[in-house]
């Protein structure tokens, strides 16, 4: 049981996948505070420039 306890204490295979799974965790969470932040803003620039695009007339002819 004491081998078995020694082993297990140097063994590393797993460290990897946690490390990836913790930086995936991460970016997910920076990428959705990120959305958050400029969530507002482009929603303002989107209707500021639907508002002065509607105003604008459009001559078919040549």
């Amino acid at each position: 049981m004491l081998n078995f306890l020694k082993n297990f204490r140097k063994d590393e295979d797993g460290a990897v996948t946690v490390d990836w799974v913790v930086l995936t965790a991460a970016v997910v969470a920076l990428g959705g505070a990120a959305y958050t932040a400029i969530e507002g803003g482009a929603e303002d620039l989107s209707e500021a420039i639907e508002d002065e695009l509607g105003g604008v007339s459009v001559d078919a002819g040549f």
